[in-house]
């Protein structure tokens, strides 16, 4: 499925179980709710999307501490948790989505190399859920394609997830 189809599942999903839903964005810098955003109607399940990439905006605006961001970094299982979490409590949203890494070209480090992001998933009522994830460096449009195809497959999959848990919204 393309980015906009994965979208149009997404926010269908959402719709038919009455669950809004918010980003978390620092490396896609907005491209996720943009995707969702894209569609028609759209305003029946998205919230707000946080664009949140420097440090600060972190915790201004989704709480992100900063003993976090000292001890683990903006790119870390912590930070894209905290985000995720951040995201859920300062929103109408039931599903959020966050992400945080190094798209390039430069930035990387042997422990964090170009490509690798860390993904959020919170669902009201469950524990937030990270992944990680390393995408080739084929290019910073391309790690931020790939990242917006994968977050929008982990929020449908959260969604899945949580229906097959015989959870109601």
């Amino acid at each position: 499925m393309s980015n906009g189809e994965l979208a149009i599942a997404l926010f269908e999903a959402c719709r038919e179980r009455g669950i809004m839903i918010a980003t978390a964005e620092s490396c896609t810098g907005g491209m996720i709710i943009a995707a969702l955003t894209d569609i028609a109607g759209s305003s029946a399940v998205v919230d707000r999307g946080f664009i949140t990439y420097s440090n600060e905006a972190k915790m201004d605006m989704l709480g992100v501490s900063a003993a976090t961001l000292d001890a683990h970094g903006a790119v870390s299982r912590e930070t894209a948790i905290e985000m995720a979490a951040g995201a859920l409590s300062r929103s109408r949203a039931g599903l959020t989505l966050a992400v945080t890494g190094i798209a390039g070209p430069g930035g990387g480090s042997a422990e964090k190399p170009v490509g690798l992001v860390w993904f959020g998933v919170g669902l009201a009522g469950q524990t937030v859920t990270a992944e990680r994830q390393l995408f080739a460096d084929k290019g910073r449009a391309f790690i931020r394609r790939e990242t917006v195809r994968h977050a929008l497959e982990l929020g449908l999959r959260a969604l899945d997830q949580h229906q097959a848990d015989g959870a109601t919204p």
